[in-house]
């Protein structure tokens, strides 16, 4: 029997929610990985996940249109 006072160690590596954080992204999930990953994912590593995607994702942003203004 589980401990309530006890924090769950959750065993989701870090590159399985850099995964799942990709796809969400695109909003591209099924259900049931979905419930999966809300199971075994670390919240943690889910924050620290999505604050790169974010630094990624306007990283390319100012990338593609400084290329398309430099034209």
């Amino acid at each position: 029997m589980m401990d309530p006072d006890k924090p769950v160690q959750r065993k989701g590596s870090f590159g399985a929610t850099m995964k799942a954080v990709f796809w969400s992204f695109f909003g591209v999930r099924k259900r049931k990985d979905y419930e999966h990953d809300s199971a075994n994912l670390n919240p943690i590593h889910v924050i620290i996940a999505a604050l790169i995607g974010v630094v990624l994702f306007i990283g390319i942003l100012i990338t593609v249109v400084r290329f398309a203004v430099s034209k």
